[in-house]
């Protein structure tokens, strides 16, 4: 149902930034699949350099509503990077993931997460205590070895990484993702 309307996922994400940038970008057709609840990702690159990733992982609101606010999002308060400005528009590359549902497990180990979570398929959420983190489907690309990935995520959640917690809880989920043509 969704790999129909990816394209217009994507326009969706591309309007709310340009609005907020001031620029003329079509409004986009609706769909029924925008009006259900969904909860997704924007991931932004400008020139395949990473611009800005904001997204949820459960689903809040209707899903246009959710892709327009995380577009948004990524675009101008991604703490990691500057505002989008107008010049970068051109060149800006835009890829909405649409999540499907987490199925959650307490790994006690490190060894129990590298054999439940498959590499390549999965995004991957840990979560202890206060700290939490994820990591998409298409971070496999970058961070291949499982035991890399579940350290870089860690350190994302600001963990110490010289401990994995005996009650460590390890969420996996699938991404239909859409981005520009």
């Amino acid at each position: 149902m969704l790999t129909e309307n990816g394209s217009l996922l994507v326009a969706h994400a591309r309007h709310a930034i340009a609005s907020r940038l001031g620029l003329d970008f079509p409004v986009p057709d609706d769909a029924p699949a925008l009006h259900k609840p969904g909860a997704a990702f924007v991931t932004l690159t400008h020139f395949g350099r990473l611009r800005g990733c904001i997204g949820s992982l459960t689903p809040q609101r209707a899903l246009g509503e959710d892709i327009a606010a995380n577009a948004a999002a990524a675009a101008f308060h991604d703490p990691r990077f500057p505002p989008v400005a107008p010049n970068e528009w051109g060149d800006l590359q835009v890829e909405v993931s649409v999540l499907g549902p987490t199925e959650w497990r307490v790994c006690a180990t490190e060894a129990d997460a590298i054999a439940w979570i498959r590499p390549g398929v999965d995004g991957v959420i840990l979560e202890y205590g206060a700290h939490r983190a994820t990591f998409l489907p298409q971070v496999w690309e970058s961070l291949s070895e499982p035991s890399q990935f579940l350290t870089e995520l860690r350190r994302k959640a600001g963990m110490r990484l010289e401990h994995w917690p005996d009650t460590m809880h390890v969420g996996r989920y699938q991404v239909e993702k859409f981005h520009d043509a």
